[in-house]
């Protein structure tokens, strides 16, 4: 999402002055060579504009200033870092800290300067949807809906943890230091991969594609990656534009994204049966009107289905 969303600001920017900074730590790796940086950034040197209007700053989730340089002057920050995946040894230092103290360096850089007008947080559906309130059909959830901690705690859903912290954290950091802060809370977040790694969501449906024959009894909210990065930008631009916002184009079990999967795909084999044999995990109501308010016309999810295997595919993460 990341990727997209440095993509949409790249295109729609002026070219960036050019004041040094802390870039100088960045530029032996242009010239020449294959160092880590470079091969890290390649996706996003290459794209359109890029040369001109992209300035990467080598920074430090965890270390204190480490955003100084590369936030002062900006009038607008997007905080989008935080890391998404399942495979931890060490919860604290893999996904807690980077969470919530990322979270509060970057905020705490953004109170140095006088130049930042706003700043947009980057939360998601974890941080909204995770309680002991009951989910079913007739249930709708809204911006009102918070995760609690204690709750994901108890059941070691560390990432949940990880966002609904990171969150609470802002909030707090915001109100004590005057900062306008909006957040987007997206639901799991597919579409067309700009960089070459694969991330955890578009993982998700790469799963029920490449051999397996079971699904996850799970449901989930979904979304397009082009839809989350839109918001980012209306959240900046508009000027009553505030709180939070949900982000979530459909609900689907994992059951009903293998069927329409498979409807899209026919010849394709795709997962066809519950890794478990638990009840369906229950489908549950997000509101679209607060999204909707901010400028949100949401892709329709079969198209972000289909762009999502597409770029797979493209890829080579599989073959079909």
């Amino acid at each position: 999402m990341e990727t997209v969303c440095v993509e949409v600001v790249v295109e729609a920017s002026e070219e960036a002055d050019d004041d040094g900074g802390d870039e100088e730590s960045l530029r032996d790796e242009r010239g020449g060579g294959g160092g880590p940086i470079r091969k890290k950034t390649e996706h996003l040197r290459s794209l359109e504009g890029a040369n001109e209007r992209l300035h990467l700053v080598k920074a430090n989730l965890l270390e204190e200033g480490s955003f100084d340089a590369a936030i002062d002057g900006c009038e607008c920050v997007f905080h989008t870092a935080s890391p998404f995946h399942h495979d931890i040894t060490d919860p604290q230092a893999e996904l807690l800290d980077p969470a919530v103290k990322g979270t509060v360096n970057v905020l705490n850089s953004c109170s140095k300067t006088s130049t930042v007008k706003r700043v947009v947080v980057t939360s998601s559906a974890a941080a909204v949807v995770y309680s002991e309130r009951p989910r079913n059909s007739d249930v709708i959830i809204d911006e009102t809906w918070f995760s609690n901690a204690d709750f994901a705690q108890q059941n070691k859903v560390w990432y949940i943890l990880s966002k609904t912290l990171a969150e609470e954290a802002a909030w707090k950091f915001a109100k004590d230091h005057a900062i306008d802060l909006v957040t987007i809370n997206p639901a799991m977040v597919i579409g067309p991969l700009l960089q070459p790694t694969l991330n955890t969501s578009n993982a998700a449906v790469l799963k029920l594609i490449n051999g397996s024959s079971t699904f996850p009894n799970l449901t989930f909210g979904w979304v397009d990656v082009k839809d989350v990065c839109e918001a980012h930008i209306l959240a900046y631009e508009n000027p009553s534009a505030s709180g939070r916002y949900c982000l979530v184009e459909r609900v689907l079990h994992y059951s009903e994204l293998a069927k329409l999967i498979k409807e899209l795909y026919p010849s394709i084999q795709v997962a066809d049966k519950p890794a478990d044999d638990k009840p369906a995990a229950p489908s549950y109501q997000v509101s679209k009107e607060k999204a909707k308010g901010l400028g949100i016309n949401y892709t329709p999810f079969e198209e972000s289905i289909k762009a999502t295997i597409e770029s797979l595919k493209e890829k080579g993460f599989v073959n079909l």
